[in-house]
């Protein structure tokens, strides 16, 4: 069995419904309210309607998973179930039956922009890591590449509608509009009650203009006048329905890991921007997008594989460190078209500190040329990269 989330108009639907346009297995959502009803009142009719089905937005009638966790425990069978969710099933606090051992998840991110070129893949990052630093220089060379301002993706995002369907800035802001309306404002209901959206709308107005920085719930909640108890319930809403990111500390220590504050980024930035009323994007919205590459490259990875960033109490800090067995691969991010050596003191310090497991680092940058910038510290614009 395999259950597919992410956010709600990631492609989900799309992408299960092609899968079962051979007619072999049965497609059904429960978006319609007929099915739904079904669902909760005589589930196991449900389920026997046919011996291979999809089932669309399962996160709408948690208990059914119940029912599933029979129908499988009563025949073991692979590819006999393929769900989909807007949320995450295994944060969502209705879902007793997380389905553990009995099924696969894989995560829709928002298009990353090699598949917004129909290139059909993320960045460079697998080879980066297979390979010995010697030969980056030339493999990131050698790679297809399309250069394009920054600005524009961040604008854009993502989700398919808008970075692949509509071409015109105003036409993506009222598609951005009736999201934020029809989804984050009325179907997050029923995930968890809001009792009052204009305090809901201030605090992802706050989170959006914080994208980058460390989260701080208690500043956040003071900040859009609300209780500590409601700003974090609205935060883990967000991050169960793929909204909000929590970028978390790395650490040799796993355990501190967990203590130390994450960073706060969002899973679209076009959707993000508008959010915060911003026009114009920030520094922080190019690591956003960066961030977003690696985590649809991560997912698609069969070895564990994590992203998270570094931070000491000197204040150097990394943007991103990607943790692969037996190896790191520290990467920065800035804005700027030219480079000086001191921009790249933080990795410096990393690659000093994690010699044995991290031979070298990249820095993506708004420039034309790769170059080695400093000593295992590899330039890169970031359009070679993603």
């Amino acid at each position: 069995m395999t259950v597919v989330s992410g956010a709600r108009q990631t492609g989900k639907s799309t992408l299960v419904r092609y899968l079962a346009s051979s007619g072999e297995r049965l497609y059904v959502t429960l978006d319609d309210l007929d099915i739904r009803d079904q669902a909760a009142r005589v589930p196991d009719e449900l389920l026997r309607r046919a011996d291979r089905m999809t089932l669309d937005e399962v996160q709408r009638s948690p208990d059914l998973l119940l029912g599933i966790k029979r129908a499988v425990d009563e025949r073991r069978e692979a590819g006999r179930f393929v769900l989909t969710g807007s949320a995450n099933l295994l944060l969502m606090q209705q879902v007793s039956e997380s389905l553990a051992g009995r099924a696969a998840y894989l995560t829709l991110w928002p298009l990353t922009r090699r598949e917004q070129l129909g290139m059909g893949k993320a960045g460079i990052w697998s080879s980066l890591l297979e390979n010995a630093p010697a030969t980056w220089l030339d493999l990131v060379s050698n790679e297809p590449a399309t250069p394009e301002p920054w600005p524009a993706l961040a604008r854009r995002g993502g989700y398919p509608t808008p970075a692949h369907e509509l071409t015109e800035s105003d036409d993506r802001q009222v598609w951005f509009d009736g999201y934020i309306r029809t989804y984050l404002e009325r179907d997050l209901q029923g995930l968890s009650a809001v009792e009052h959206l204009p305090d809901f709308r201030r605090l992802m107005r706050a989170a959006c203009l914080r994208i980058g920085n460390l989260l701080n719930q208690a500043e956040l909640a003071r900040d859009v006048a609300l209780a500590p108890s409601t700003a974090q319930r609205y935060l883990n809403l967000l991050e169960t329905s793929y909204q909000l990111l929590r970028l978390p500390a790395y650490a040799v220590n796993r355990t501190k890991r967990l203590t130390k504050a994450p960073k706060l980024y969002w899973s679209d930035t076009g959707l993000a921007m508008r959010l915060a009323g911003e026009t114009g994007p920030r520094g922080a919205h190019l690591e956003n997008l960066v961030l977003t590459d690696l985590l649809a490259w991560r997912d698609s990875q069969s070895s564990p594989i994590e992203i998270l960033y570094w931070r000491t109490t000197k204040g150097a800090e990394v943007d991103f460190v990607v943790e692969a067995p037996e190896r790191l691969l520290p990467i920065e991010v800035k804005t700027a078209r030219k480079l000086e050596y001191r921009d790249s003191q933080h990795l410096r310090t990393f690659l000093s500190e994690y010699a044995d497991i991290a031979p070298a680092a990249l820095i993506l940058y708004d420039g034309t040329e790769t170059y080695w910038l400093a000593d295992r510290v590899l330039a890169v614009p970031w359009w070679r990269a993603m």
